[in-house]
């Protein structure tokens, strides 16, 4: 076996670089007999021919049996405490109209973090009360909206906002129950523009002004009512520790909240990671839950206060895995590269038909992806190969360094697997180039759940292009614009 000494410490030369390890793949991921990768009992290959390269692919079943998890583990955790748990969807992770009804159905509640996000899961059919709103910038139209239409929870994440919610609250003639995003302090074992309670930075309220925001939203009964504090530290995290900490300094402000009134809840937002690659060991959903119950627990009892109600906010566990991208290889060209002692070494670019604009997560966090050949299997020695997206940019790589047969040609299909969270979500169309279909599999069948953005897509939105499908466009009426911030 041959190392090529480009490869990163981290990347294993593969035994059979075919193969689909099961922690990183969908379940339902599996090799058919002509070789070809099969993603709810469908043929890659059917999928390219039938909807078109890059597609997204999601294994519903992998999806919704991860939500299930997901909310039975926090269950079966809190129950022995007297306590139950709300989790919540994250949809920035991947929405869509179809997405939500699976997690309903499933038991979860959605949380949506814009007015677009809260239109598809009304869309979709969604109880308004089963839906939390987040957001550190809401529009005074997207509070209306959401007030109005009787959203379950608004996460606030600055004083001004509880008056901006209150108002809109009594406007509409209702109670809006309301946590308070709480910037703990805790840094997150992830990326640093994944650490989202670092002092420094945008989201939430500090922790030393969490009793004066909680007094703020008590002032503005009726129409307001306090659920409790929350905390999200950061996405992609391996590790509870992080979480642990954070439960405990949320917790004992908690405690001293109590001897006000109610605080029923706590919420420790979501951010569970998971496996991208082969050497990737994320803990399972149940380990995770049973880390952070014990430890409320164990604070709680420290404390002399009862277990609150629990609130969890998962997006990429349920998600990520559940997703693969399918790509067309569009060319293949093998670079020397000369090391600092003179050696050399070769490092073959894998060209396909996506890139940057179908994930930025490389390209905007450094993340590392697989890839396997999704259209054949080969018993060619592997090569180490950097998987490039055809967009104008040098940093336009979808795969840094993976192993594929030496034999990967132009026309193959290849699939990156772990891309159903945040592709879709964070999809462009830079170059001008189309956002891909995503396609649901399960039992044999696959159905279209997004359509496919064509040219004439984009073209549509060019107010210079003449088509008679397009009205031409007209000022706003002023009397039609949404309210506006009064400014100072």
């Amino acid at each position: 076996m041959s190392v090529n000494p480009l490869a990163p410490a981290w990347l294993r030369h593969p035994d059979d670089a075919n193969a689909l390890p099961a922690h990183v793949w969908p379940a339902s991921a599996a090799r058919d007999a002509d070789g070809a990768l099969t993603i709810g009992g469908v043929s890659a290959r059917e999928l390219a021919d039938r909807f078109g390269t890059p597609l997204y692919v999601i294994d519903e079943a992998d999806a919704r049996s991860r939500a299930a998890r997901t909310r039975a583990a926090f269950g079966a955790a809190l129950a022995p405490h007297a306590s139950t748990a709300t989790v919540y969807y994250a949809g920035k992770a991947f929405l869509c109209t179809e997405v939500v009804r699976w997690m309903l159905a499933e038991g979860l509640n959605i949380d949506v973090a814009s007015g677009g996000e809260l239109a598809v899961a009304l869309a979709a059919g969604a109880d308004p009360a089963r839906l939390g709103l987040h957001g550190n910038n809401k529009s005074l139209a997207e509070i209306d909206r959401a007030v109005g239409a009787g959203v379950g929870a608004i996460v606030v994440d600055s004083l001004v906002e509880i008056d901006r919610v209150a108002e809109a609250a009594e406007r509409h003639g209702r109670t809006q129950a309301v946590r308070v995003r709480i910037n703990s302090g805790v840094h997150a074992h992830t990326h640093e523009y994944l650490a989202t309670a670092r002092e420094d930075q945008k989201f939430g309220i500090p922790l030393a002004d969490a009793a004066d925001a909680v007094a703020r939203i008590r002032a503005r009964a009726p129409h307001l009512r306090l659920l409790g504090l929350h905390s999200h530290i950061g996405s992609q995290i391996f590790v509870v520790d992080g979480f642990l900490e954070a439960a405990r300094r949320l917790l004992t402000v908690h405690a001293e909240l109590l001897a006000g009134g109610e605080v029923p809840e706590l919420n420790l937002g979501g951010g569970f990671g998971i496996a991208y690659l082969e050497t990737d060991e994320a803990p399972a959903i149940e380990s995770i839950a049973t880390g952070l119950v014990d430890a409320v627990a164990s604070v709680c009892g420290e404390l002399g206060i009862p277990v609150p109600r629990l609130a969890v906010e998962p997006g990429r566990s349920i998600i990520g895995p559940a997703g693969v991208t399918l790509y067309e290889v569009g060319t293949t060209k093998d670079v020397v590269v000369t090391g600092d002692d003179g050696s050399t070494a070769v490092r073959r670019y894998v060209s396909v038909d996506g890139g940057m604009s179908d994930n930025a997560r490389p390209a905007l966090y450094g993340a590392d992806y697989g890839v396997r050949l999704a259209g054949r299997v080969s018993s060619a020695d592997p090569a180490l190969v950097r998987v490039a997206g055809k967009h104008c940019e040098s940093g336009d790589i979808v795969v840094q360094a993976d192993y594929l047969p030496g034999d990967v040609a132009p026309g193959d299909l290849v699939a990156v697997p772990a891309t159903g969270a945040y592709c879709f979500s964070l999809a462009s169309n830079y170059n001008y180039l189309s956002r891909p279909a995503v396609v649901a599999v399960r039992d044999g069948v696959a159905r279209v759940i997004v359509r496919g953005e064509t040219e004439a897509d984009l073209l549509r939105r060019d107010a210079g292009v003449v088509s008679p499908d397009v009205d031409d466009a007209q000022p706003l009426d002023p009397a039609a614009r949404p309210e506006r911030i009064t400014r100072p």
